[in-house]
């Protein structure tokens, strides 16, 4: 028993020696050990020795990834009480998102968002996030007065941005920021005086007789047929802006898929990626700059800089004069010399940059207001009758000619039209930047310089406070009586003040203009296909039908005119 002890003891050194060995000379040799003890011996010493941490190299990671997570949490949230510490009240954030999770994921359109933050308070103005930027939500309208119009030069940009590196979305007057912003637009707003309409407007006619021809080409006899009015409006104001704008005859009824229309459709395809961009043009410029986002999308700006070059230098080596836009751009070019701006050139795409957001917005906003227009009309048919009793009329007194002054001599369709941009306006917000800080009066606020501040013009367009029953469609709340009645900066569907968009009369008058041609000659009914109630699409950034149609049935009517 005693040899048995000794020889036990003897093996026990043994191993310890082996374990020893090892571990001083594991470097120089590779050694495969059998024997469960070996194992653990070599497994803790190399755990202790590889480790920066702990002696585990699990362990070490989750502490270095909680770590990180809680760096991060902390990071992102830093901002989530701007707002409350001012004694301001603000919208519960969420950490990542803010506020604004449901946009992000193009579940919501951002003007109904805003629309919703507008219905759940009453307070004057209310605090939200965008990822973890504090924004301001303006809801009491003597301030949204103050903002846009009476302490204007506290506001005089807008948030909205473009990558200064895409020229035809930085440089035009939606996006350029003051004080080259105000020389800009002095220099356009001649394009847009009545004056120069009225001269355009035999232009817009051709266009029209366009649509006329298109019409008169479908079998509207009997039942009718199911018209998609927002690409039929569409192909219209393209053909518009193509002639008046760029001096081209687009005729987009005889080619649905001519480059103009199939290039315009592409800028509001609100897809995943095109519903991102544009989102993010709106309320993350500095996601546009970093990701290099192009305003009016690649391959539109491609198109546009080839048609727009070819034009200009045509009409400047030909020296024709269409009273066109393309004039006003050639006086601009001519006349760089004479002044010099610090973030725009009278040149290159500074210059197609006028041309192509007038293109866009002209386009686009006159075309979907249409389609909803003509949406509400079929679906109250005694409003429809009313207006087209007032067009008749008109049109027999001028013995069917459409002249300039009569598309704005007709009242009630200046009604539809208006109501229209109330319950669907193109743009359902309006955004300013505070460019300094600013006390506002009566109201223990201060707004800091860089503050984006929001106008849910949707929500006041929706408040039966200034719209009872606000979900009907009702021309009469814009007779003369009740415009009267109606408090200031209630309604501002081209916005307000200097910063008011630049085109409204031009847009108004395409509106009018092809919904006047439209009932003259058809009915409009809901078909099968109509959507009722039309559904907003929430990827886009701008108010558009859901996947951007809407269906109805024209059938012909006999008016002897």
């Amino acid at each position: 028993m005693h040899v048995n002890i000794m020889k036990a003891q003897t093996e026990r050194l043994v191993e310890g020696k082996r374990c020893i060995n090892t571990a001083t000379y594991k470097r120089k040799f590779s050694l495969f050990f059998t024997r469960k003890n070996h194992h653990i011996c070599i497994g803790r010493f190399t755990e202790h020795k590889m480790a920066f941490i702990t002696a585990y190299w699990g362990l070490d990671g989750l502490i270095i990834l909680t770590t990180l997570m809680i760096t991060v949490y902390l990071y992102i949230t830093r901002n989530f009480k701007y707002w409350k510490k001012r004694g301001i009240l603000q919208m519960t954030p969420v950490p990542f998102f803010g506020n604004f999770k449901e946009c992000l994921f193009l579940r919501k359109a951002p003007a109904y968002f805003l629309k919703e933050m507008y219905d759940e308070t009453k307070e004057p103005y209310v605090g939200f996030y965008v990822l973890d930027k504090p924004f301001l939500l303006i809801r009491d309208r003597e301030l949204v007065k103050n903002i846009l119009v009476k302490d204007f030069n506290y506001f005089s940009d807008r948030y909205n941005n473009a990558d200064p590196k895409d020229r035809i979305g930085y440089a035009n007057l939606f996006f350029m920021k003051n004080p080259t912003w105000k020389t800009l637009r002095a220099k356009l707003t001649p394009f847009f005086t009545s004056g120069k309409m009225k001269k355009m407007f035999d232009l817009m006619l051709m266009c029209v007789q366009n649509l006329d021809e298109h019409l008169s080409s479908l079998e509207l006899d009997g039942n009718g047929k199911t018209i998609e009015v927002r690409d039929l409006t569409a192909r219209l104001t393209t053909d518009i802006i193509g002639s008046t704008a760029y001096g081209l005859e687009v005729n987009s009824f005889k080619d649905p898929n001519a480059e103009f229309r199939r290039y315009g459709k592409m800028m509001f395809d609100y897809d995943t990626i095109r519903g991102l961009e544009m989102l993010s043009v709106f309320f993350l410029p500095d996601i546009v700059r970093w990701g290099r986002v192009k305003v009016f999308g690649k391959k539109p700006t491609t198109f546009l800089r080839k048609v727009f070059w070819e034009t200009l230098n045509h009409r400047m080596k030909t020296g024709i004069k269409r009273n066109d836009l393309m004039d006003i751009l050639i006086e601009l070019k001519n006349s760089q010399s004479d002044q010099e701006l610090k973030d725009f050139n009278f040149d290159g795409d500074d210059l197609l940059a006028q041309a192509t957001s007038f293109f866009s917005a002209g386009f686009e906003t006159s075309s979907t207001t249409t389609a909803f227009a003509l949406y509400e009309l079929a679906i109250q048919p005694e409003i429809q009758n009313t207006l087209r009793k007032e067009i008749l009329e008109a049109l027999k007194k001028s013995d069917g000619k459409i002249t300039y002054d009569l598309v704005w001599s007709l009242p009630y369709l200046d009604m539809v039209v208006s109501e229209t941009l109330r319950m669907y306006p193109p743009l359902g917000y309006v955004n300013r930047e505070a460019v300094q800080t600013y006390k506002v009066p009566e109201y223990n606020l201060v707004i800091e310089k860089g503050t984006p501040c929001y106008i849910p013009m949707l929500g006041i367009h929706y408040d039966p406070e200034y719209y009872p029953n606000p979900n009907k469609f009702d021309p009469e709340r814009f007779n003369e009586e009740n415009k009267r009645n109606r408090p200031t900066c209630v309604y501002f569907p081209f916005g307000e003040g200097p910063h008011a968009c630049i085109g409204n009369r031009f847009g108004l008058l395409q509106a009018k203009l092809t919904l006047l041609k439209i009932i003259s000659k058809c009915e409009v009914s809901p078909c099968k296909e109509t959507m009722i109630p039309v559904q907003i699409d929430p990827r886009g950034a701008m108010t558009v039908p859901l996947n951007g149609v809407i269906h109805l049935n024209f059938k012909r009517v006999n008016n002897n005119i």
